[in-house]
């Protein structure tokens, strides 16, 4: 009598997750239905990326997030926190606040601005800067919003500091209300302005699109500034994406191949993002080490290995009874025992770059249950 949860062979299962994984439909095509939407919606995607992206360069700041949390992301093997590193879940340790989804979204408004005329001393202009903020799901908390601005001035030399100011911006002439000001010592290095408890509370959801005016005026007369560049880094906390980390992984290399009626133990998974059509849109990894479980429960070996996982006491009842009357019960089900996260750096539909952290999604140990 063949086991109730006896798991397919190492082939059968990738050329499933293959057809899963859906690959990019063309432009404005709704979501792929069936096992492929419900498996985006899992990863906390509406869709896949709809085309290829336009090619846009990654802002540092995203790369060390995402080599923060997966320093080896070329490789192929198992994962492996830096020595000394605790990584909390989700929590941004690097920024210093919660989240599991970090999102580095450009100005809209860059392209539709008119080209700036010269401008006398202290009648410097304003700028108006646009995000999007529509995939942001209602269900995320905003933690951190960081406006970051690239100035440059044809002066020689710079003034004694200069003063920004950050206005909500109206669709007519009448002007908002200003959010914040600021000091500006230097425009040698980018300029930061915390949004959140700004422009939108704390506790509140992020807006679906978000206009602001922009002024930096010199502290003393002086020539003016010229925007270069303006974009948001939003840090949001899905709790939905936000489970417990298990203990600290072990080093141990899965298992390659083996026997299907051998003991239960991981086998070696190898998910290429090229070879299931997502590779113009994920920036990184190149794939990962998803390994699954096989094997029997039968005694004495799985349930008695040296170093492996122990089963549970039902587990090992179970397997008496199978092994004294094989017809009273099945054997105990090869399961995985822990899992661990992984992180993915990847486009979203509107270009901006996004990393989002997935917990379980690595099989690092299997046992009997």
């Amino acid at each position: 009598m063949p086991s109730p949860c006896r798991r397919p062979g190492r082939r059968v299962l990738f050329l499933l997750l293959a057809l899963l994984l859906p690959s990019p439909p063309p432009a404005r095509a709704p979501a792929p239905p069936g096992p492929a939407a419900t498996l985006l919606q899992a990863l906390g995607l509406p869709d896949a990326h709809r085309g290829a992206p336009t090619p846009r360069p990654v802002p540092p700041i995203m790369w060390r997030l995402f080599r923060h949390r997966d320093p080896q992301e070329a490789r192929v093997g198992p994962r492996r926190t830096p020595q000394g590193t605790t990584l909390r879940p989700c929590h941004m340790e690097e920024l210093g606040v919660a989240g599991n989804i970090v999102r580095h979204i450009s100005d809209r408004g860059a392209p539709t601005r008119p080209p700036e005329p010269a401008w006398a001393s202290g009648q410097c202009p304003e700028w108006t800067v646009v995000f999007d903020l529509s995939a942001v799901e209602p269900a995320e908390r905003p933690s951190r919003a960081r406006l970051e601005m690239r100035f440059a001035t044809a002066a020689a030399e710079e003034p004694a500091g200069w003063e920004l100011s950050v206005t909500q911006a109206a669709e007519g002439a009448v002007a908002g209300p200003v959010l914040l000001r600021q000091v500006v010592p230097t425009l040698t290095v980018p300029v930061r302005a915390e949004l959140l408890g700004a422009a939108w509370a704390h506790n509140a959801s992020a807006p679906r699109s978000l206009r602001l005016a922009l002024a930096l005026r010199p502290r003393v007369p002086a020539a003016c500034a010229h925007l270069a560049e303006a974009s948001l880094l939003l840090v949001t906390l899905d709790p939905r994406l936000c489970h417990p980390l298990a203990r600290p992984r072990r080093e141990a290399e899965p298992s390659v191949g083996g026997s299907p009626g051998g003991a239960c133990r991981t086998r070696r998974l190898y998910v290429s993002f090229r070879e299931v059509g997502w590779h113009r849109w994920v920036i990184a990894p190149r794939g990962f080490l998803a390994n699954y479980c096989q094997g029997q429960c039968s005694l004495p070996a799985a349930l008695s290995g040296p170093g492996g996982t122990p089963p549970l006491n039902h587990a090992v009842l179970r397997a008496l009874m199978h092994a004294a009357a094989p017809g009273a019960a099945g054997l105990p089900c090869c399961v995985p025992a822990r899992l661990s996260p992984i992180s993915v750096l990847f486009f979203d539909n509107s270009d901006n770059v996004v990393l989002r952290h997935y917990e379980d999604m690595v099989v690092d140990e299997c046992g009997c249950r």
